[in-house]
């Protein structure tokens, strides 16, 4: 296993420290300058440009974010480049983009957002690119496939499983990934306290929240994990 310790050390910021897209939004090199600049661990989301090249972005399509139609998977990272976001002057970063502003200066905890029977090349795109960087990077998914790929890969990275869910069905799947020998959990707070998750503290599994909005999300968190991932508030003060 790889330590996944650190991750416990400064709370982390979803898709970056954003302002809920009011002026800064979320997995732009705005919100993640403003994340380095507070100190705080950089939560963002991948996916595979048509081009083969990982970019920073959250959903399948364009529409939320950049008001247009369309699958993100279908255009190329330099055209993705090019795509104002929330009509900001911030555009589609590529994963280099984001290694190149971020130096090693505080943590990343990349998600990969997957697509089943659509994901080849996409763990080997990802390592590629992190290849030589020097700075503190984990790597998660909900999508076990993912996780498997890079496991056979030998990621040199924390890998860790983004999940949620209280029925035991839910368990026996997070069973299933864990078992591939994962180094950390990212878990829905609102779904804590339950049994798999604190079998696997016991195991010494690392394990951070998504997505903590106020206080009670927080005390929620640190009753029963060990960090979290927020937005829409300054964890350094009181919400």
């Amino acid at each position: 296993m790889t330590s996944a310790a650190w991750l416990k050390e400064q709370p982390v910021a979803h898709r970056g420290y954003h302002d809920l897209n009011k002026d800064v939004w979320e997995n732009t090199l705005s919100a993640f300058s403003r994340a380095i600049e507070a100190g705080f661990a950089i939560e963002c989301d991948l996916h595979y440009a048509s081009d083969g090249v990982p970019v920073v972005f959250h959903d399948e399509d364009l529409e939320r974010l950049c008001n247009l139609k369309g699958d993100i998977r279908d255009r190329t990272s330099r055209e993705l480049g090019l795509i104002s976001i929330g009509g900001t002057s911030d555009k589609i970063p590529t994963l280099r983009q984001l290694l190149d502003l971020v130096k090693g200066r505080v943590p990343l905890v990349i998600e990969l957002k997957g697509r089943e029977a659509d994901d080849e090349g996409f763990a080997e795109a990802v390592l590629e690119v992190l290849e030589g960087y020097e700075g503190k990077v984990a790597l998660m998914s909900f999508d076990h496939w993912l996780l498997r790929d890079l496991k056979a890969l030998n990621a040199p990275y924390p890998l860790g499983l983004t999940a949620g869910g209280i029925v035991p069905e839910d368990f026996e799947t997070h069973e299933k990934a864990m078992a591939l020998g994962l180094d950390f959990i990212s878990y829905f707070y609102g779904d804590l306290p339950n049994p798999f998750i604190s079998a696997q503290r016991e195991k010494g599994i690392v394990v951070i929240t998504w997505t903590v909005v106020d206080e009670q999300g927080r005390e929620q968190t640190f009753e029963n994990a060990d960090q979290m991932t927020f937005e829409g508030f300054d964890p350094r003060v009181s919400v």
